[in-house]
């Protein structure tokens, strides 16, 4: 655990039907559970020089959070998207263009990272896949994937290349159809898709039926969440899952302690409104019952 997570990817706004703005996009949301988890993560994005930027920036240095790989653009805006909510499910419109397609190589941080958190929808742009490439190279870091499909913002060879380099990877039941061969049993299809793509692990999401572990020469994992008083709504609880993934990753639990420890922390997390907490005694809570110091 010497060497640090570096998580690089989107940084916006998620903007509600009520008129609320909250601070979201995948890698960030990761990045701040991890942080409160005790692991001081290297977050590498891209802001505008306006004020959505200072908020992030700010929010960020509130928080405690490194801000050495948070890049600023001079002609871009920082990220933005409309979230609408049906059945408490979300659906996004995103904003092209934003500060963070534009994450620029020259200006990343000298990093050697013993892991490497991404997603899809950053990649988007030719800028920032080559940013992500010269990370890729500074380190021989662990690459986890978190696959986060938005359309129309990914094209199924790209992602499958992307996948091709990870060593773990998260996507959800409707991401393995469209990726895999579309075989009607989601589990039964998810080892040939890991194995298709070595990976060293693949976790599937799979909603209010929880997830299912598939590591490399062990049997698979399966984990279903207990039921929650009421769903408030869904945005980031993959990313709440993902960052615990990482956590257990980096702290050596069994897979099934982590998967364990994933959905009991996203299963909180659909409790509450927004992607991100800002409740330290809440992570500290469930760092005390998972055994962890997150000071």
């Amino acid at each position: 655990m010497s060497k640090p997570v570096c998580v690089f990817g989107e940084v916006l706004f998620d903007c509600f039907p009520d008129g609320r703005e909250v601070l979201g996009g995948a890698p960030f949301n990761v990045a701040w559970h991890l942080h409160a988890f005790g692991q001081s993560p290297i977050f590498v994005s891209r802001v505008g020089d306006d004020e959505a930027g200072l908020r992030i920036r700010g929010a960020m240095s509130a928080w405690g959070m490194r801000v050495e790989g948070l890049q600023v653009d001079p002609k871009h805006p920082t990220g933005r998207v409309t979230v609408t909510l049906e059945d408490g499910e979300p659906s996004y419109e995103i904003v092209a263009d934003s500060a963070y397609d534009f994450i620029a190589a020259d200006q990343l941080p000298e990093v050697d990272a013993g892991l490497i958190y991404h997603g899809s929808l950053a990649l988007r742009n030719g800028v920032s896949r080559a940013a992500l490439e010269r990370l890729k190279h500074q380190s021989a870091a662990t690459l986890f994937v978190d696959v986060n499909l938005r359309s129309p913002w990914w094209e199924r060879e790209s992602v499958l290349a992307l996948l091709g380099d990870a060593d773990w990877a998260k996507l959800n039941r409707d991401e393995l159809e469209l990726l895999g061969d579309g075989g009607a049993d989601e589990t039964a299809s998810a080892e040939p898709f890991r194995a298709a793509h070595d990976l060293r692990g693949l976790v599937l999401t799979r909603g209010a039926e929880g997830a299912v572990a598939l590591e490399k020469g062990a049997e698979p994992v399966e984990v279903r969440p207990e039921p929650v008083a009421q769903i408030v709504d869904a945005v980031g609880a993959g990313d709440a899952f993902a960052s615990v993934l990482i956590l257990g990753l980096r702290v050596g639990w069994p897979l099934v302690t982590t998967l364990e420890h994933a959905q009991a922390f996203a299963s909180e997390l659909v409790q509450r409104r927004g992607a991100t907490l800002s409740d330290p005694q809440l992570y500290r809570s469930f760092a005390e019952q998972w055994g962890l110091t997150t000071d």
